[in-house]
């Protein structure tokens, strides 16, 4: 096969390509353990909550219409039949021109259907309750089944799991939940010129950025990771790396080799393994041409190129959503998810028709506007990532954008 041309492919095909993978199988987990996960079977409810029909507020249970048309100038008065602990039914009725007091929590006697805040009343003696205020049918009260009724799902699969899940499960008394496991990522770094971070580089050598970059981005997108090393640019070392992370891991990303001088070797090893595929030997943005998409096993394998910068905008825009794809969020990929902030364009900016271009800016107040000045500069530099604030995507179809003109950044 000749690999000496891209066979470049639209960011859009590629977010396809990307979908068609399975999400990770799912396993059981305790209750504290679910926060940020994503549910794979719906969570039904055994029973009601709240169980029975109870107060939000402190005050009295009344009959709706005994309170209707009061006010400040002219109250309504109702008889204390009784107070009741907060724990405890009272199973006889309220009968009209009758109040029960009632606690934050308390269940309402048959017959009441609204509770008036004690704010809006005045005892006058030991049994007249002067009331204030018209409340209406269900006003101040949580209804029996009002959060969720027995039997309906309480929270649906596919939900990733936030506190407040977490709690209304706490509610129902479920105690652990079947959820999709960590992704298990691997990162290989390739390149004869990476040292590792505690080594003093010689000459044409530099530090390995990439493994520790990468990682952390995978692990901000929820996968568990292992670093399997660093590898040199040699077919049989290549091999054995990806044999070992392939064996471990439910999806690789290889940092390096994807760039003209070394892509042949890189496709060359993928497609040595049984039941493999190359799917994309480029995508049509920038930076981020030369990444490799191949299916190893049913096994995605993202080849990113080496440059740093280059590097992490691959990860942010393909990398971290096919994690979150794979731990179980049929959501991933959506646009809308991203945190957006409009901004002007401090700067015009060029673009190659047909690539989308993704553009470090940083953030400025100027003249109570927010703008949005590009930070430029060449994909080796790690400088442009530290000073941005996020990123500016020009559409394919652009020849570039005028300063002044409305943007949207994605925040990173």
């Amino acid at each position: 096969m000749d690999h000496g041309f891209f066979r470049v492919i639209s960011p859009a095909r590629f977010c396809e390509l990307l979908r068609g993978f399975a999400p990770v199988d799912s396993e059981l987990m305790p209750l504290e353990d679910c926060l940020g996960r994503v549910l794979a079977e719906d969570i039904l409810s055994g029973e009601d909550i709240p169980a029975l029909d109870r107060s939000c507020m402190d005050g009295y249970a009344v009959r709706a219409s005994d309170t209707f048309g009061a006010s400040e100038g002219n109250p309504a008065y109702v008889e204390l039949a009784r107070s009741a602990a907060i724990d405890e039914v009272v199973s006889r009725p309220l009968y009209s021109g009758e109040c029960m007091g009632i606690a934050t929590g308390g269940s309402l006697p048959p017959g009441a259907d609204a509770v008036i805040m004690v704010e809006h009343t005045q005892m006058l003696g030991d049994t007249t309750v002067e009331i204030r205020k018209t409340v209406t049918p269900g006003e101040n009260v949580m209804l029996k089944g009002e959060d969720v009724g027995q039997g309906q799902v309480a929270v649906p699969a596919g939900r990733r799991l936030r506190p407040q899940d977490v709690g209304l499960m706490a509610a129902i008394g479920c105690t652990a939940a079947r959820v999709y496991r960590r992704p298990r990522c691997g990162v290989v770094s390739t390149g004869d010129e990476l040292v590792p971070v505690d080594s003093v580089p010689r000459p044409g050598q530099i530090r390995d950025v990439n493994s520790h970059t990468l990682a952390c981005m995978a692990r901000q997108s929820g996968a568990q990771v292992s670093a399997h090393g660093l590898v040199p640019d040699a077919r049989e070392a290549l091999q054995d790396a990806l044999t070992r992370c392939l064996e471990e891991n439910d999806v690789v990303f290889i940092s390096g080799g994807s760039s003209i001088g070394t892509r042949d070797l890189t496709i060359e090893v993928l497609e040595s393994f049984a039941d493999s595929e190359i799917l994309a030997h480029g995508v049509s943005i920038s930076p981020g041409k030369p990444t490799i998409l191949a299916r190893v096993g049913g096994k995605p394998v993202l080849g990113l190129p080496g440059q740093v910068t280059s590097a992490q905008i691959v990860m942010l825009v393909f990398g971290q959503p096919l994690l979150v794809h794979l731990g179980g969020d049929a959501g991933a990929f959506d646009a809308g998810r991203l945190l957006m902030r409009p901004a002007k364009l401090g700067a015009n900016l060029s673009s190659k028709p047909g690539r989308e271009d993704y553009v470090r800016v940083r953030l400025e107040e100027q003249d109570g506007q927010c703008v949005a000045m590009p930070r430029l500069g060449k994909s080796g530099l790690l400088r442009t990532m530290l000073d941005a604030d996020g990123l500016v995507r020009l559409p394919a179809s652009l020849e570039g954008m005028r300063a002044g003109q409305d943007v949207d950044v994605w925040i990173f």
